[in-house]
């Protein structure tokens, strides 16, 4: 299992990329919904971009029209 973990890297893994981007989604969208945070204080609190806040904002308002 050792030889394999020289070889393999999960922060490289696709599906790890796509897991953590699932978690960061949700914690943002908690962030926004609870406690009304600023997309500045959301990207602090969450380590993730500006850019990111607003597309899970974005989001927020596609759901909210449906």
């Amino acid at each position: 299992m050792e030889a394999v973990s020289k070889f393999f890297k999960e922060e490289k893994d696709f599906l790890y990329r796509k897991g953590e981007a699932k978690k960061s989604h949700d914690v943002v969208e908690n962030l926004i919904i609870d406690f009304g945070f600023t997309d500045e204080q959301a990207e602090k609190a969450a380590e993730v971009t500006v850019d990111f806040v607003q597309k899970v904002r974005a989001d927020l308002a596609k759901k909210k029209k449906n």
